[in-house]
């Protein structure tokens, strides 16, 4: 069940009041609220227009927050985000381990406990581990992890990605998240994904759901913007070239 703020619901039984008494007097026929009444308009567009609309709206805006769950390379990772041009912070979890994740231009820091970087192995690892725990170990360029988790700290390459829905687009009728109405559109019927799209303000994307049931995500705190810097020189470690591979 959608969730209908109390003003809306006043004003959809007042409509529907207005309505009674008019058709009951034979004066009017037909009568209904229009869903699209005080909106942005974009929930009278085609759904390609809508999705296209929505694409440029989170281009057009340095900041956001996206929190959700996402399927890449064969693992499912849960995450919560602030992302903006310099670069982004967050948390990610994975395989049952949370570690934070911060770049600030093209450095890219890691931040995790012991059992993350393998505590509890062989002697080598669980002194490397204790080393590196609560740390903000800067991940070198040439490692594995660089390339793997960057993106999730690229506004531009996570939405470029996201915001495209697969299949044949239509509207799947008018919604609300977290109190602000949006309009749906779906791929295929749904099995391409749907993206719910703001009727309020600029027509952000607010909530995904990917095809092919790899993750759903919520975006918010559009343009608001968040501190961003590099770590304390004394809670920062530099590991070398390459991370250990547990």
């Amino acid at each position: 069940m959608i969730p209908i703020s109390p003003g809306r619901s006043r004003r959809a039984t007042l409509a529907g009041a207005v309505c009674a008494l008019l058709v009951a007097g034979t004066a009017l026929t037909g009568c209904s609220e229009d869903p699209n009444e005080g909106t942005n308009g974009v929930g009278r567009l085609p759904a390609d227009q809508i999705q296209t609309k929505a694409q440029k709206a989170a281009a057009s805006v340095g900041t956001v927050r996206l929190h959700g769950s996402v399927q890449a390379g064969g693992r499912a990772y849960d995450l919560d985000m602030r992302l903006k041009p310099q670069g982004g912070i967050g948390s990610v979890s994975t395989e049952g381990q949370t570690f934070r994740l911060l770049r600030v231009g093209q450095e890219l820091y890691l931040k995790a406990d012991a059992a993350f970087w393998g505590k509890g192995g062989e002697d080598g690892d669980s002194k490397a581990a204790d080393k590196l725990a609560s740390k903000y170990v800067k991940v070198p360029k040439g490692d594995p992890s660089y390339t793997e988790f960057i993106g999730f700290t690229d506004k531009n390459v996570l939405l470029s990605g996201l915001l495209t829905l697969h299949g044949k687009l239509s509207t799947d009728g008018h919604h609300e998240q977290d109190g602000t109405r949006t309009v749906r559109v779906t791929g295929d019927d749904g099995a391409g994904g749907t993206l719910d799209v703001s009727l309020e303000g600029k027509p952000y994307p607010l909530r995904l759901v990917r095809a092919g049931e790899a993750g759903t995500l919520t975006f918010s705190a559009w343009g608001a913007d968040f501190p961003l810097k590099k770590p304390a020189k004394d809670d920062t470690l530099d590991y070398g070239k390459q991370l250990p591979t547990s």
